[in-house]
């Protein structure tokens, strides 16, 4: 018998039974609903950070002709941000196992000689390689960023921001040139010729159906252990992966997620003392400096909003109660509608210490700087003495520990 090829090169190494045009195909098929989704949802997360509306909150300055798709976010549903970067991060981490299976069920392509057969075959494989490394790329620093959160200190939204565009126009290019051959090889079930085809393989130990429901069984225990973060309720307890899965950290008024702590903020109690503490408000007409006992003599309104995060966790609705932003407004010149406003913030560590908000944020009745939740007066962690806290916004837009309201032109 003669000896069996040993270099990744040669078809006859990879021996596997399942590799062939229709196991590739169905993958390909899931993955381009999913990665269209997920694309779409990131652009929409993007664009919830309002990046056009002021420097600060531009997390990509460079983007040039990328953001010709920027729009003013808007504050309703208030759950709105909350389904779409929910959608993208669980989605995102249910597709790893399709992704993963993809790429093996392809990998002979990756080592075939030569290298390109024609400047149509070079240009094919030079795809392929932006195709798979954007891939793997996106996903790792997803994960890495859903997980640690601030691994990317200062980075991590450019580098998923371009890397998105050039894998995503990668694999519109694929997808222009594979989808049709795929849709025809899920429908010739039996088919098995091609390139991808072992001419040698190996007694299969599983078929390909069962292969696929492998794939799919891990694609649901990702979604099972990952998906109760964003839903909440009891299902947040089977968020185990997910780095706010499990039950509320805490217990009363207060006991529900955050991102940033006081301390990691670099808050202290001097900072926020009634003594120290006051919230200046600048527009039109000057400027006026409140305590909290002064804000609190002010009209108070309420408001049940949830808190959702670029990680995809977010909590339930939360009962807020506190001074509306436009009547903010109101006290420095702007009694009917409010412009953009410039919010400021005492923590000295961590992104987002400023951030700006839309006319038609500050305008929406449900959009208070707040002073208590749930009954109780803030946590230092929830940002006492007075936070933000607008529909539909990204958690970190909801700025805590405010020390100033800048109303004008930004």
């Amino acid at each position: 018998m003669r000896d069996l090829p040993r270099l990744p090169s040669s078809p006859g190494f990879w021996r596997s039974p399942l590799r062939g045009p229709w196991f590739t195909s169905v993958l390909g098929l899931v993955l381009l609903v999913g990665v269209t989704v997920l694309f779409v949802t990131g652009l929409v997360s993007y664009a919830a950070y309002n990046p056009g509306l002021s420097p600060v909150n531009d997390t990509t300055p460079d983007k040039g002709l990328l953001g010709f798709y920027l729009f003013a976010w808007p504050t309703g549903p208030v759950w709105l941000y909350r389904l779409t970067q929910g959608v993208h991060v669980t989605l995102g981490i249910t597709l790893i196992p399709v992704l993963l299976a993809k790429l093996w069920s392809v990998v002979p392509k990756l080592f075939a000689l030569p290298p390109a057969r024609s400047l149509a075959h070079a240009l094919e494989r030079v795809s392929l390689l932006l195709l798979v490394g954007g891939g793997l790329f996106e996903f790792t620093t997803g994960v890495l960023n859903v997980q640690l959160e601030y691994v990317f200190p200062g980075s991590f939204y450019p580098l998923h921001f371009y890397g998105a565009w050039v894998f995503f126009a990668a694999f519109v290019a694929h997808a222009v040139l594979k989808a049709p051959a795929a849709v025809r090889n899920v429908r010739r079930r039996g088919r098995r010729t091609g390139e991808l085809v072992s001419p040698r393989p190996d007694l299969p130990t599983v078929s390909r159906r069962g292969a696929l429901w492998f794939v799919a069984g891990g694609s649901l225990l990702l979604f099972v252990t990952t998906a109760g973060q964003s839903i909440g309720g009891v299902l947040r307890r089977t968020a185990l992966l997910a780095p706010h899965g499990g039950p509320d950290p805490g217990t009363g008024p207060n006991g529900f997620q955050i991102n940033k702590t006081a301390a990691y903020a670099g808050i202290t109690p001097a900072d926020t003392h009634q003594d120290a503490w006051r919230l200046v408000v600048t527009g039109r007409t000057g400027t006026v400096r409140l305590t909290r006992a002064e804000l609190l003599r002010l009209p108070l309104h309420s408001s049940a909003l949830p808190i959702a995060c670029v990680e995809g966790w977010s909590t339930a609705d939360q009962w807020w109660r506190g001074v509306r932003l436009r009547d903010l407004a109101a006290l420095v010149g702007y009694e009917d509608t409010p412009p953009d406003v410039f919010v400021e913030s005492l923590q000295r560590h961590g992104a987002f210490r400023h951030t700006a908000l839309r006319s038609n944020q500050a305008a929406d009745p449900r959009s208070l700087l707040a002073l208590y939740v749930n009954g109780e007066d803030l946590s230092p962690d929830h940002g006492y003495p007075a936070r933000v806290i607008v529909p539909a916004a990204p958690g970190v837009m909801n700025t805590k520990w405010v020390a100033r309201l800048t109303f004008g032109d930004l």
